[in-house]
This record gives C-alpha cells, structure tokens and sequence, in this order.
C-alpha cells in the first residue's frame, strides 16, 4: 500500500512540474487582396467601353492606381450615384470614381481623395430658347440626378431665391438629362463644364447658361472608416503621378480639345456623316492600315469636308489635300481620285508616324503625325526642341502644343532650323480632328448599343417564324 502511494505522489510531482500548454484556436490569416474593385458610372470622360478599348480619366486614374498596388483592376459601373453609395457602405467596393466633385454632403459620408481636375458647374438650356439670366426668373423647372452635387447647390441657391423649384430623376444619369435638353424634353439642366463640353460635339443644341459654381474639385470617394492605408497609398501615388504630369496629360487629353465649339462646324459634320461618309467609310477602312479608320476620315474631313474636289490657293487638292510632290512620293497619280486621294493620305500619315522618334508615346504618336501632315515634320522637330529649351517634355503633346505657336514669332522662329511656320493652325487643326474623331467613335457605340438593343427582339422574332405552321406553303396541284 505504501509503495502505491509513493507511486503516485511521484506522478503528482511529475505532473505538477510540467508546463501548462493552452491550445489556442488557429487564426486564419485575412486573405491578401487581389482585386481593386472601383465602382464608376458611364461616360465619355468617366469610364466609357467601345470597340478600341476601354477608356475614360477616371478609368485610366484607376488603371494607374491598380497597377501602383500591383492589383488587378476591376471596373464595376451603376446605374446611378444611389447604387454607388450603397455599394461602398455594403464592402461590394474599394472606391468610387465616378467625376463626382467635392461637396459638404460627401465629406460627410465618405473620406475624400486629393483633386483630379476642377470644374465649373452650368445651367444648360437648349438653341433657340430665350437665355436664363438669372435663376429667379426661370421658365420652368431645373432637373437634375438624383444625388449629384448638383441638388447641394440647387438646395443653398434656394435660400436667396424661394420660389426656386426643381426635379430630381432617380432612373436617369447627367447624359440622359443633356439628351432630353437637346431634344426640347425638359427646359433646364445642370451639367459639369467639361461633361457640356464634351457633349456638345454631339448635340449641338445644348448651351451654356449661368455659372452656378466655379472651379470645384472632381475627387475619388473613400469608405468613411477602415481606409488609413487605401488613403496612405492613394495619397503617394497621386503626388507620384502629378509630379510626372499625369494629371496634366489626361486632362489635356480629355478636355483641352473640347473647349473651342463651333455650333454649325459641328452640325455640318453630324449630317456629313448620314450624307457623305458611307461612300467612303469603306476605302478608308481599307487604307488606314495600323490606323483607326475614324482618325484617317477626321482628317480628311479636316481638309476637306469630305469634298474630293476640293482645292486650296496653294494647290493642294482632293480629298486629302495632297500637295503634288505628295502624290509623287506616294504613287498617286489623279489627286481628284477619292479613293487614290485616300490611299496617298494614308500612306503619307503611316510615314509620318514611323518617322518620330521612339520616345514619343504610342497614344499620343498620333498628334505628332497630325501636326506634322499639316505643317512638315520639321517644324514640328523644331516646336519639340524648343520644348526642351523651356524645360517642356518634348514627347508629350501637351507641352509642345503649347509651344507650336511661337514658331509665328520672330523671337523663336529665327532660331529655329526650319523657320517660320503657322503653329496655331497646326494645334487647331489637330483639335479639330481630335473633336471630329471623338463624334465618329460616340456615333458608332450609339449604333453598337441600338444593336444589342435589338439582337433579343429580332431572335425572339427569328424563334417564333421557326415555330410558326407554313400555312403559306405552296401546295401540289389535284389532279
């Protein structure tokens, strides 16, 4: 007996000196994310789908910012700005970028991002109506979207001004509204300054009112808590990217052409397009090669109008005004040829581009070569190195079209290899075409989505001919 007790007081001592081991539960680490997932609205200057791609400021601000993360990203559009607000609140997104501007409203509910551009916020009525001079004598109601900054500054305009009345539409987007401007639906919106701009080389009618707002920031929405380091990270990549001049590229690329507005430039071209282009939308097709076809008709247009006997005091002629030693070099032998005129214009412009400098960016090749089909490539050689002079990019087409016109001024030309050379034309022309080609791309995904409209009616339709007893057919004769 005794000996069985100190058995077992040996094991109690054994016991007792072993350290006490707690399992403790296995934490599975939070997955590291692989996605920035941005949720967005359509238009041309947010985030637009056509056959040549994606594109958009905010679509190509996101595509930069993913990349800076190393994530994959993905654009994730709505229907309006209430679906977005509720999308962020739920996790469904990382961010909101959308061109929705800064207002005491946002700031509320969400952390906002640094300032991408800054607009002025417009009344918009349609040509041919009387002009709104001020907002208390207006000839019916404002409407606007639902959410938009626009009801903030319609909400603080009614404090000075109590009769004034407006509508909110959940169901339609700021384009929408410009559309139902355009075709006399409704009598007044408000729209973005640059979104007007960009439109109105659509719908012409559209015009510029009284300035309600000016020079507010655009921003990118943050959810309002759990962001610090999305915030951190947003933060260093924007100054990243407007030191390296990012900012002012895009902005260039989508605004700058889309300042000058020419109302009846822009309806001769809308009907050029139902009355000309079809005779020769397929030639240049054919001919572009590396081109979009869009860019080689817009330039012709340019020269043109599409008129292929056409002529200037200098003698360039045809439809793409070639000069006769052009023609030479590029085998065309009758300039009036529509179709030769077309093969030679594009043949000239591929040239032209293989023949700038590597360092001069693929999506921006094309207004080097523009500008230099209009005024010589060696003007435009010596515009890039005076660019280089004033401590411009001389392969950025922002910086050296701000420069081109200085090649009028004694000062500058007379140092130059080439001289004199009318440099403001050359940046207008190439605005010129940059605005004709935007309205070709616009017009073409308008016929792209009318067809995605009508595919399921017309293989309902297809479906129910299949299914339907050939009454009609043709029966054998009695005998």
């Amino acid at each position: 007996m005794k000996r069985l007790l100190l058995v077992l007081c040996y094991i109690t001592l054994l016991a007792g000196c072993q350290k006490v081991v707690v399992e403790q539960e296995k934490t599975t680490p939070p997955l590291k994310p692989t996605q920035l997932i941005v949720g967005t609205l359509y238009g041309p200057q947010i985030y637009f789908t056509s056959g040549q791609g994606d594109s958009g400021y905010d679509y190509e601000m996101a595509e930069r910012f993913a990349n800076y993360l190393d994530l994959e990203l993905k654009m994730k559009p709505f229907a309006n700005i209430s679906e977005l607000y509720s999308a962020m609140h739920s996790g469904e997104i990382d961010i909101i970028a959308a061109g929705l501007a800064d207002t005491p409203a946002r700031r509320e509910q969400f952390r906002l991002g640094p300032p991408l551009y800054r607009v002025n916020q417009v009344l918009v009525y349609r040509q041919g109506t009387p002009i709104p001079r001020s907002v208390d004598t207006l000839k019916g109601e404002i409407t606007v979207t639902t959410d938009s900054s626009f009801v903030d500054t319609l909400t603080e305009l009614q404090k000075s001004n109590p009769d004034l009345v407006w509508n909110q539409e959940k169901d339609k987007d700021a384009e929408e509204l410009l559309t139902m401007i355009a075709a006399g639906e409704i009598p007044y919106t408000i729209a973005d300054s640059t979104s007007l701009d960009i439109n109105r080389r659509f719908m012409p009618e559209l015009r510029e009112g009284l300035v309600l707002k000016r020079k507010q920031p655009v921003v990118w929405l943050l959810p309002p808590t759990n962001s610090d380091k999305l915030m951190s990270e947003l933060l260093s990549f924007w100054h990243i990217e407007k030191r390296s001049g990012t900012l002012a590229h895009l902005n260039e690329k989508y605004f700058a052409h889309v300042e000058r507005f020419d109302y009846v430039d822009t309806r001769a071209f809308i009907r050029a397009i139902d009355n000309k282009l079809p005779k020769y939308q397929a030639t240049f097709e054919k001919y572009a090669e590396g081109i979009d076809w869009r860019k080689l008709a817009a330039t012709a247009y340019q020269e043109s109008h599409w008129n292929p006997n056409a002529r200037s005091p200098t003698g360039v002629r045809g439809l793409m005004m070639l000069t006769l030693p052009t023609a030479k070099q590029v085998g065309i032998k009758n300039r009036l040829d529509p179709y030769q005129s077309i093969k030679g214009g594009a043949k000239y412009l591929n040239s032209m581009l293989e023949r700038l400098p590597d360092s001069i960016p693929e999506s921006q090749r094309m207004w080097f070569a523009l500008a230099s089909y209009n005024i010589g490539l060696g003007h435009v050689e010596d515009a890039r190195k005076l660019a280089q002079s004033q401590g411009l990019n001389p392969s950025a087409w922002r910086d050296v079209k701000s420069v081109l016109p200085l090649l009028q001024k004694r000062k500058y030309y007379q140092k130059t290899r080439y001289g004199y050379a009318r440099g403001n034309e050359a940046v207008h022309y190439v605005d010129s075409i940059r605005r004709y080609y935007d309205t070709l791309v616009w017009i073409d995904n308008q016929n792209m989505l009318l067809e995605l409209k009508q595919k399921p009616l017309q293989t309902a339709e297809a479906k129910e001919t299949e299914e339907k007893p050939q009454t009609d057919a043709i029966q054998p004769q009695q005998p």
